[in-house]
């Protein structure tokens, strides 16, 4: 377990792993980085989110973008894209600012929605560090996709907060032995900007002996 904030795994992790196990671990155990044109253009899209401590007021609406989270109970730490705080007689108070709020996490994304759970589960993160700091319960939050330019609704749920909390602690695991899983290969590979550094890796580990003992099994 971390003993220092600074030692906190990156919240943004949590979308690495629910992608895939090595390209976490290549990422943020080893280091590695390659850029593609998903990369450039999601790190276009949240500059213009993130821009730091920027706070507006509209009606019962308050907005507060890159907002720095984290949580002591998962050991991860990272910045919300945005946060709606949603005047309300059931919400919590925020300093320096009057009446009562309920907090509404958003998360800005390039493309469109995803088959997988990725984006869904970085969202639940998020929440999970915002009740923590605030002390409070969120029932939901929002993941906006730029390609349809809509935001789609999710439901922050009590089988999502399990899910999250045990990845975090897998993720633990890994980073403390500094251990790069390995993993099947898939149709998923194509869209992955390590795979030029993942899968040389991989082929290379296996020998021609292996694998013709491998074909002569099937």
């Amino acid at each position: 377990m971390a003993s220092k904030e600074e030692d906190y795994l990156m919240l943004s992790g949590l979308q690495h792993f629910q992608f895939c196990k090595r390209q976490w671990a290549l990422i943020h155990i080893e280091q590695q980085w390659e850029e593609n044109v998903r990369t450039i253009e999601g790190q276009h899209l949240h500059r213009k989110a993130d821009q730091p401590f920027i706070k507006e007021k509209r009606g019962t609406k308050l907005t507060v973008r890159a907002m720095p989270i984290q949580s002591r109970k998962l050991q991860i730490s990272g910045i919300c894209d945005v946060v709606e705080f949603i005047e309300s007689p059931d919400g919590v108070e925020l300093s320096g600012i009057s009446g009562t709020y309920q907090a509404v996490p958003v998360e800005y994304k390039r493309g469109k929605p995803k088959k997988g759970d990725e984006d869904i589960v970085q969202l639940t993160a998020q929440a999970i560090c915002l009740e923590e700091m605030l002390v409070c319960h969120i029932e939901k939050g929002y993941l906006f996709y730029n390609e349809i330019k809509h935001r789609m609704e999710v439901p922050i749920t009590d089988s999502l907060r399990e899910k999250v909390a045990k990845m975090a602690e897998e993720m633990r695991h890994y980073y403390d032995k500094r251990h790069t899983p390995k993993v099947k290969t898939g149709p998923h590979c194509k869209s992955c900007s390590l795979q030029h550094i993942c899968l040389p890796k991989m082929m290379n580990k296996r020998s021609v002996k292996s694998y013709i003992e491998g074909r002569l099994d099937e």
